[in-house]
């Protein structure tokens, strides 16, 4: 299932999203003008590769600073391949703003980076003897979407299926398109622990982080009087709370 868009209407300028998705397509196209192995020596110098932290004699052998905590925040906006770039950033453009809307600029950024970090910690806790790089911003998109999950659960997301290569295009509650993604996480997550040799290419748990963290921090980030207020459409209830009891 493929989203497409979202129900709730955007009512702020989301300059953070905005400013990620440029930021990171800039960037990208920075990584496709590179020879393959100057590409390759990005990816290891600024993705996260597990075994840096946790053995840090293997990486003072291959020459990488142990330790390091700037992959952490840099393996965000890099991204293997056209695919990748544009899944994550569609992803982020269709749930960012919303987000956005509730927590404000600053607070949203602060929560997209801590989401980040927390994804990028549970992978490198369940994987810890890997020493291949991991890069992208689904870790942090995935806690926008855990907050979204709350926020909005009443939103309507039209996804699309593709079905012998004609699209079809159905309507369903931001609960059930969200809690779907998630249980595909854990299942692949469980898949990828129990047999590490075949599941590979995907930070499962760096989602199931991610998602989860957002989750559980997202009322710690919203403003105090979010622009949606000034509209007449927050009386409608797209979450859990209503704008009357929300504080």
């Amino acid at each position: 299932m493929f989203p497409v868009t979202d129900s709730v209407p955007r009512r702020c300028p989301p300059i953070v999203t905005w400013t990620i998705i440029i930021s990171c397509g800039i960037i990208f196209l920075f990584e496709a003008s590179l020879p393959q192995p100057y590409l390759e020596q990005l990816i290891h110098l600024f993705g996260i590769i597990p075994a840096v932290y946790t053995d840090p004699d293997w990486a003072d052998f291959i020459g990488l600073v142990p330790n390091n905590l700037l992959p952490l925040f840099t393996s965000m906006f890099l991204h293997g391949s056209w695919i990748h770039i544009i899944g994550n950033m569609w992803t982020l453009w269709i749930f960012g703003d919303n987000v956005e809307d509730e927590m404000g600029h600053l607070r949203f950024f602060l929560f997209y980076i801590l989401c980040g970090l927390a994804a990028a910690w549970l992978h490198i806790l369940t994987n810890p003897l890997s020493t291949v790089p991991t890069i992208g911003a689904s870790g942090a998109i995935a806690g926008v979407m855990g907050a979204y999950y709350l926020l909005f659960p009443s939103a309507r997301i039209v996804i699309m299926i593709p079905l012998f290569f004609i699209p079809f295009f159905f309507e369903v509650p931001a609960f059930f398109f969200l809690a779907y993604w998630f249980l595909t996480q854990i299942f692949g997550g469980a898949f990828a622990l129990a047999t590490p040799q075949q599941a590979g290419g995907i930070a499962w748990w760096a989602h199931i982080g991610g998602f989860v963290f957002g989750m559980l921090t997202y009322r710690f980030f919203l403003a105090p009087e979010p622009c949606r207020r000034r509209y007449k459409d927050q009386n409608i209830s797209w979450g859990l709370y209503t704008p009357r009891d929300r504080y």
